[in-house]
This record gives structure tokens, C-alpha cells and sequence, in this order.
């Protein structure tokens, strides 16, 4: 390493937010970011660990201490070449990943862990800074053609790696545009799409074929979709199994959980994709041909303590919301590491993001016993308080008796995650097996029941993270690679 000391002499400096009442005024990114001279001075406290934990921790695989040495030197076009070698998408991953990389940094085993997710971003963008990021089409072709089906981060990496091994690649998309939740489900705030684009047109230019507005079957996944002329394509599965050597789906896993309570057909209570969907689209310049679905001015609950809650809280706050209420069935995490999860795990503590600095309510220990409405929309939530025990191994959640209480409401947010793949459309269409959880079953690798079909992320795996859906589409591209 560069300064093997630097761990001593210098603390973990975050890039911090924007200022709230000026934030909360658009939809640009939160996020700031530090000069050249602090990035420099933070990744030099990158120690020389030994057995970075760091890299077994990221799904992608990165090799940090070896990056991170080369931009305490001021060397970011050698960090990005490393960086890029295992990361096909940091400027994605520096801006959403959890960074499960810092929970397994050695140092922050009695210190504070090196900022490696905002170090990754700092790489990435002095790399397009500098030039250096250009098309790299493959110097030859294999002759193989690949359909990939779905344009969310899984599908994006299979192409990009399929591509990159010569094979002929065309992506199909439902929506208008590329992305899938990283377009659709993170808010402008978080990930400005302006960065989606840059990526899609240099895949572009290295030879990806992209089709958009192209529903392949009866999918349902994606809404309002339409081609660059303004119209849908609707093809048939059929077809590109005749058409391809191979057909890729990375369709997501977008089927949402729902809650089956009284009151629960009262409008005002949606899916938080849907609201956060619209306002993306909104921003983009869509026509979603939906009814709008807006806070200003309302009572605005959020069910769901993750991230999609915490979106859902920014969008809302944003859009001039009354009032701003997020709770969870869930207990209250530790502020800190707590002891059944020591390091280098992924430990379940506190997160509050940039959107719960900007207003509202948190709640936890919350169940949602009923929705009542006025004229056909909901105006409450009656709730009580719960208690969880561990019995058995298992965590049971019991009612406390005489804690029933009211949330006034007039938007309801949907914010629980998703149970499984959108079954109904393409997957009955190809006649695939589903698993135990309702997922794509994939035999050993990526290969579904059909032989010509192969699944990647979280269409197989269930909802999960961005970076591991990257992951998973690499992962899938080297299979296709040897298979074929």
C-alpha cells in the first residue's frame, strides 16, 4: 500500500448530502461528493490487511486494496482498469449498493471502515472524466446469437459480457425505456437516469442490439410500454427460440406482496412502485397513460421499513405531502453491530437514509390490522403495537393487548418487497417450472426446464440487490460462454 499508515492518521470522511430545504426541492442527486484531495487521502486508509474481506464480501468480486492503492496515488486510470475488470457497472453500484464491502472491511472491525462504495463512484467518474471509457466492441464475432429478455441490471450485464465474448446480443424491453428498476424503482434523487443512459450508448456502440416498447408474450411486467415510434411490439416467445441459439430472461422478480385486510379496495392504497414509477416516468418526459398518483397535500403512510419505504418517503416529501408516516411490522434495529452478528457479516442495524433527514414519522413494531375509507378512498389505518419472541428458533409476533391505535391516511404506500417472479405472460407461455418460492427453477446453473431458455437474477434468485443481479448476469454470460 501506498501509506500503510494511513488508517491511523486519517478518519473516514463521508461525502455527506446536499442541504435539505434545498434538496427537497428537485429530484437532482443528494449525494455530494469530496474533492480529489480528500478521495485520495480516504483510500489511502485501505489497509495492507492481508485477507481482504472486503472482496469476499462483494458480490461482484472487486478487488479493492488493489484500486484503492491506485487512487491514493493519483493513478485513476490504473484503479478504473482494475476496477472495471470485475465491475461492469460502478457508476450504478457507487451510487445504490448497501456496500455489504464496508460491513466486512477489516478496519472496521474496531474502527470505522474505509468509504469504499463513494471511493468506487470517485473511480468511475474521474475514468469518464479522463476519456478513458470508450466503446470496446469484440475484435471478432462467434456466430451465436443471444436474445436477452428484460433491460434491469441483470439483463444489462449478461449483454454487456455476452457482447464482450463476441456473441451477437439483442436485448428486448417492455418499457419505453432501458433500465428496469434501476430506471423505474430508484428515484432521480438517488440515481439520476442521465447515467443509464451514458452506459446504454456505449453498449450501444460496442455492437448490443437494444429493442424497446417489445413485449415478448403476454408479460406482464413493465407498464405504458412503447417503442421508439410510439407503438408496442408484442412478439412471440416462439419466434426467438427459433430465432436465437439462446434466449436469456431477466425479467425481475416484480410480483409485489400485497395485504389481504379489511378495507383494503378503498383507492388511495398502492404499490410503491407504481407511485415511484410514475414519478420517474414523470421526470422523463413518459406518458404512463395511468391515472397520476400524487402526496400533495395528503396524509401519506408508508407500510415497509426498507428501501423502497425509504424512496417512497423522499418521492413523497418532494411531491409536498402533509405529513409523512413510515412503519414497520418489524422491531427497531440496533444503532450498532449487535453481538449474533459479528464481523465481517452483514449486520441488520439502523439505516436512515438521506430521505428520512428530510421529514416525517417513523414506527416500529407496527401491524396494519385494517384500512377504513370515506366515499370509496381510505382516510386511516388502524394499527396496533406488537412484541416478538423467539420460540423454537423462530421470531413469533404476538398482538399487545390495548395498544389498537389510528393513522389518519389519504395515500397508502405498498412498500413490503416482492414474492416472486411475475408468473402470469412469459413464464406460462414457455411452459416454465417454478420453484418452492414461485421463482424461476433453474437446473444447476442458469438452465430452466426449456432447454433453449436460460433465466439470470432475480427472476431466479427472488428480489435482491442491484449489485447482486450484476453479479448473477455475469455469471449467466460465462455459462452461455462455455455452453455454446
Amino acid at each position: 500500500m501506498g501509506d500503510p499508515k494511513g488508517f491511523l492518521k486519517i478518519k473516514r470522511q463521508v461525502s455527506g448530502y446536499r442541504p435539505v430545504e434545498e434538496r427537497i426541492n428537485d429530484y437532482s442527486e443528494v449525494e455530494i461528493r469530496l474533492s480529489e484531495g480528500e478521495r485520495r487521502a480516504q483510500a489511502s486508509r485501505c489497509m495492507d490487511c492481508g485477507v481482504p474481506f472486503c472482496h469476499w464480501a462483494c458480490p461482484v468480486a472487486n478487488v479493492m486494496p488493489e484500486w484503492q492503492d491506485r487512487v491514493y496515488r493519483g493513478d485513476w486510470e490504473g484503479a478504473w482498469a482494475i476496477l472495471q475488470d470485475t465491475n461492469p457497472f460502478p457508476e450504478f453500484t457507487g451510487r445504490v449498493c448497501p456496500a455489504l464491502c464496508e460491513a466486512s472491511c477489516v478496519l472496521g472491525a474496531n474502527d470505522d471502515p474505509v468509504t469504499i462504495r463513494q471511493n468506487e463512484l470517485s473511480v468511475i467518474e474521474k475514468a469518464f472524466e479522463l476519456g478513458v471509457v470508450v466503446p470496446r466492441p469484440p475484435r471478432i464475432r462467434n456466430g451465436k446469437k443471444v436474445a436477452v429478455i428484460g433491460a434491469g441490471p441483470a439483463g444489462l450485464s449478461a449483454a454487456y459480457y455476452l457482447n464482450r465474448f463476441g456473441f451477437t446480443v439483442t436485448v428486448y424491453e417492455a418499457d419505453q425505456k432501458l433500465g428496469g428498476y434501476l430506471r423505474y424503482g430508484i428515484p432521480d434523487f438517488k440515481l439520476d437516469k442521465s447515467f443509464i443512459d451514458r452506459r446504454i450508448n456505449l453498449m450501444e456502440a460496442e455492437g448490443v442490439v437494444f429493442k424497446t416498447g417489445a413485449r415478448v408474450g403476454r408479460a406482464r411486467y413493465g407498464f405504458g410500454a412503447k417503442g421508439s415510434d410510439g407503438g408496442t411490439q408484442f412478439i412471440d416467445p416462439k419466434t426467438l427460440e427459433s430465432s436465437f441459439d439462446l434466449v436469456l430472461l431477466t425479467i425481475g422478480a416484480r410480483e409485489p406482496r400485497d395485504i389481504k385486510i379489511q378495507g383494503r379496495e378503498n383507492s388511495g392504497i398502492v404499490q410503491a412502485l407504481d407511485f415511484l414509477s410514475m414519478q420517474n416516468r414523470l421526470i422523463g418526459g413518459e406518458e404512463s397513460g395511468l391515472e397520476p398518483i400524487t402526496a400533495f397535500g395528503k396524509r401519506v403512510v408508508v407500510i415497509g421499513g426498507g428501501d423502497t419505504g425509504s424512496d417512497c418517503v423522499g418521492t413523497a416529501n418532494r411531491q409536498g405531502a402533509s405529513s409523512v408516516t413510515q412503519i414497520e411490522v418489524l422491531p427497531e434495529p440496533p444503532e450498532h453491530r449487535p453481538s449474533g452478528e459479528p464481523w465481517p457479516l452483514w449486520p441488520k442495524v439502523l439505516k436512515t437514509s438521506s430521505s428520512h433527514l428530510e421529514g416525517g414519522d417513523r414506527l416500529w413494531s407496527v401491524n396494519t390490522k385494517s384500512f377504513t375509507g370515506k366515499n370509496g378512498a381510505v382516510d386511516a389505518i388502524q394499527a396496533c403495537k406488537v412484541d416478538w419472541t423467539e420460540k423454537d428458533g423462530r421470531w413469533v409476533m404476538s398482538e399487545k393487548p390495548n395498544s389498537d391505535f389510528v393513522i389518519g391516511a389519504d395515500l397508502v404506500l405498498l412498500a413490503m418487497g416482492f414474492t416472486h417472479v411475475v408468473q402470469e405472460g412469459l413464464v406460462k407461455d414457455l411452459e416454465l417450472v417454478t420453484d418452492e418460492r414461485g421463482n424461476i427453477r433453474t437446473q444447476g446453473s442458469f438452465h430452466t426446464s426449456n432447454p433453449k431458455v436460460w433465466a439470470a437474477g432475480d427472476s431466479r434468485n427472488g428480489a435482491s440487490l442491484v449489485v447482486r443481479a450484476i453479479a448473477d448476469g455475469r455469471a449467466a454470460a460465462e455459462a452461455i460462454e462455455r455452453a455454446l
